[in-house]
């Protein structure tokens, strides 16, 4: 996995307003987390899973990279990875829109 993105993706959990609890949100941000568009859906067990593709270097989610540093708690491989040059916080586009808190994850509804 790599950690050049700075900016979540449109589709990205950790939009503000996306509908995402927060509890699924901190399940996510556990460990290393996929960006989406660097996946392929697939059902497994009845339920739609996004899984890494086969044979590339896929990218970390950025939504997951400024949640957990809002937060203050990146992940180990972050840590490790900030260590080794392979990853910078600062490079982070932190003014994205980004949940910071349990509130944020209410989603927001289109105007009709």
């Amino acid at each position: 996995m790599n950690y050049k993105l700075t900016t979540p993706c449109d589709a990205c959990p950790f939009l503000k307003g996306n509908g995402f609890p927060w509890s699924r949100l901190l399940a996510f941000s556990r460990g290393e987390f996929a960006c989406h568009k660097a996946c392929n859906l697939v059902e497994e067990a009845g339920q739609d899973v996004y899984r890494a593709k086969e044979g590339t270097k896929t990218p970390h989610c950025a939504g997951a990279l400024i949640f957990l540093e809002k937060r203050n708690k990146p992940h180990q491989m972050m840590r490790i990875c900030e260590r080794i040059g392979m990853y910078d916080h600062t490079k982070l586009n932190m003014d994205a829109p980004v949940v910071g808190k349990p509130a944020d994850c209410r989603r927001i509804e289109e105007p009709s």
